[in-house]
């Protein structure tokens, strides 16, 4: 831990000599990308540096309690008692701060839900699960924008990606990412009999221009006429945009907006987000080789959670948590199902981070 401590204290005071510098004043990227990091490390290198104000005064009082008269040792001693459970205490604190020492902690966040095996009954599960994160939302205050839709004829979801804006929305969501399971008789069921239908949820970090730059050289944008339900015209100007990022060949397809400009918009927010994400990947696969172990982070391919309707229950597969009020925590109840959620993985990345340094 405290290898990574000095690491970070290298850069902090690097990055303070980075925006001091003349050419860095000139570029107003450079200088927004520098200042977010410091603001980001900062509370960790104040917290450290307090850390060693208190190694050294121990270490003064042990010099006292050596060296020193009768009453400066009785000082000392009561000194030394403060400053040991003053120790454990910041150690605890930096701990914290480490673990949650996330660049896209304070990023928002682009959710993808796609109607996974199931048919028509994964498409409506695949509507629950996006209403279920509005009203997640509405709680916690935050903004809801519909990026794309793709409704089915049964007014559910076969795919729909949205931007969810506001306080610590990574933070709280980022375990979302995967499959998630329902088990209910569905509404065109006439025997009675129980189906297993499933849902994908893709929680991502929204990309910033500072964080991707898009080279036009590397995109084919396609302008096309907007349609809707059996393929018949909506829109007889050409609003529609389909932009292709040539070297990975990532498609992103908007008609959502009667504006060009802004459809355009909504999908170079969403290619940028993708991109971002196959870098973070990359970074997330090199630590694991190098760490030797997987920290857990909710991959998309994995099954993490299933909705009982019989048994009114909801079940974290990850941290085997059952939660017998599924009618609430669909309306949003989901905070402790969420806290528990991230200290059990906050715990590992604590528990990896140490075994590693």
């Amino acid at each position: 831990m405290f290898k990574k401590l000095d690491s970070l204290e290298n850069r902090y005071n690097n990055i303070l000599s980075d925006l001091s510098d003349e050419k860095t004043l000139k570029d107003f990227s450079k200088y927004k990308e520098l200042s977010k990091e410091l603001s980001r490390i900062e509370p960790i290198i104040k917290k450290y540096k307090e850390y060693k104000k208190i190694l050294k005064t121990i270490e003064d009082d042990k010099l006292l309690l050596k060296n020193g008269d009768t009453d400066l040792k009785e000082l000392a001693e009561e000194d030394l008692k403060e400053l040991e459970n003053k120790r454990t205490s910041v150690i605890e604190e930096l701990k914290k701060l480490i673990i949650s020492d996330d660049p896209n902690d304070k990023k928002n966040i682009i959710l993808e839900i796609r109607a996974g095996t199931g048919g028509d009954e994964a498409a409506l599960f695949a509507s629950e699960l996006f209403r279920m994160y509005s009203r997640y939302s509405e709680r916690r205050k935050w903004k809801i924008e519909i990026l794309n839709a793709n409704y089915s004829d049964l007014k559910g979801i076969k795919e729909i990606v949205v931007s969810i804006r506001g306080d610590k929305v990574y933070t709280r969501l980022k375990y979302e990412s995967g499959v998630h399971r329902v088990q209910r008789v569905p509404q065109t069921e006439t025997s009675g009999r129980i189906h297993t239908s499933t849902a994908t949820v893709a929680v991502l970090p929204e990309a910033e221009e500072i964080d991707v730059k898009l080279d036009p050289k590397e995109l084919r944008i396609d302008a096309f006429s907007a349609s809707g339900p059996g393929g018949q015209n909506v829109n007889r100007n050409y609003t529609a945009i389909r932009i292709t990022h040539l070297p990975t060949n990532i498609v992103v397809s908007i008609q959502d907006e009667k504006s060009q400009h802004k459809n355009k918009e909504k999908a170079l927010r969403i290619l940028r987000t993708r991109l971002y994400e196959i870098e973070q990947d990359k970074k997330n696969k090199e630590l694991s080789r190098q760490r030797k172990s997987q920290v857990g982070t909710g991959e998309r391919s994995e099954k993490i959670r299933t909705y009982n309707y019989p048994q009114n229950r909801v079940t974290d597969h990850r941290i085997g948590l059952n939660i017998h009020n599924l009618t609430e925590f669909l309306n949003g109840d989901m905070d402790y199902m969420l806290d528990q959620l991230i200290t059990f993985f906050q715990a590992k990345k604590l528990e990896d981070e140490l075994s590693f340094n």
